[in-house]
């Protein structure tokens, strides 16, 4: 297995774009600029066709060209492609087409629907490794996936080499203590959920498969350097800054109100793909006032990133 990538602060959990209008074609130009724009303001890696990628709703064409997409974007960046499946066999078939389009890493969640206990999970994630040469960052999603990975499962994978990396979207804050107690700290955390993003790192873990740095990348990567050069007052005032911006976005099942944001700055049409609607009128007003708090200090932010000697001020 290849040396897993350098899977912390920030990794930007793509959305997948459709062309304005037709819901049913991607609009691979509009995921190639979200991706640079995400690259250029600071982020680490970046996650593609994953839960916020609306990956459920792809065909293996479409998910093969999505993660192609990306990588050719990535200016060199880590790249993650998602490879949840409801049965095995489709999982590993995503792996070993993303690990041939050039990704770096795979997330890989228990399959949804089915509620596979605890040996079938480690037997449906030790299948998907052993298909590719590629590092693997467990997804633990209870409230998509309808079944959680137990602490012991997760050790289990990690000691084993199956895994080398954790997406903590559980809301569990106690859980990164409890795994590097029985992991060590060689298990990469990372949190997924923005809102508690610092929190998270407070308690111990390395990062965050974030949302929100889809529409402010600069300000989620600043969040994560000032925390780790113990510069707190600074990522306690992003924190706060960003809270309402993190609410708004998770108002509806995402990625419906990100997408909306992102149709509010014409980044992208806002258009998801059925069974999942546009945003209702009420998220759309929401968030437009919420972006006007912040997307002035992004851009500013954005620039200090361009050149790193200046001192970035929320």
């Amino acid at each position: 297995m290849r040396p897993p990538p350098a899977l912390r602060s920030v990794l930007s959990a793509l959305i997948t774009p459709f062309l304005a209008g037709d819901p049913g074609e991607l609009d691979l130009p509009a995921l190639s600029r979200l991706t640079t724009r995400a690259v250029d303001r600071g982020v680490s890696g970046l996650v593609v066709c994953g839960s916020t990628g609306e990956a459920p709703a792809l065909s293996p064409a479409e998910h093969a060209r999505a993660v192609a997409c990306v990588t050719e974007a990535s200016g060199g960046r880590p790249v993650v492609a998602g490879v949840g499946a409801p049965c095995t066999e489709a999982a590993v078939a995503l792996a070993v087409a993303a690990e041939h389009l050039g990704a770096t890493a795979l997330l890989v969640s228990a399959p949804p629907y089915v509620k596979p206990g605890q040996v079938g999970l480690r037997a449906h994630v030790r299948a998907v490794a052993a298909a590719t040469g590629l590092p693997i960052m467990l997804y633990d999603v209870p409230s998509r996936a309808g079944v959680s990975f137990a602490d012991e499962t997760i050790a289990r994978l990690f000691e084993d080499g199956q895994i080398q990396a954790l997406k903590d979207a559980s809301g569990d804050l106690a859980r990164p203590p409890r795994l590097a107690r029985l992991c060590g700290p060689a298990l990469i955390q990372l949190s997924g959920d923005d809102a508690t993003a610092l929190a998270h790192l407070a308690m111990g873990g390395q990062g965050c498969v974030s949302v929100t740095a889809n529409v402010v990348p600069a300000l989620c990567s600043t969040l994560q350097a000032a925390f780790a050069t113990r510069d707190l007052s600074f990522a306690a005032t992003l924190r706060d800054l960003l809270a309402p911006l993190d609410a708004a976005l998770f108002g509806e099942t995402n990625p419906i109100p990100v997408k909306a944001a992102l149709g509010l700055l014409r980044l992208c049409a806002p258009g998801v793909r059925l069974p999942l609607t546009r945003a209702e009128p009420a998220t759309v007003t929401r968030l437009t006032h919420t972006l006007a708090l912040v997307m002035g200090q992004e851009e500013t932010t954005a620039a200090a990133v361009a050149q790193p000697c200046v001192r970035r001020v929320a």
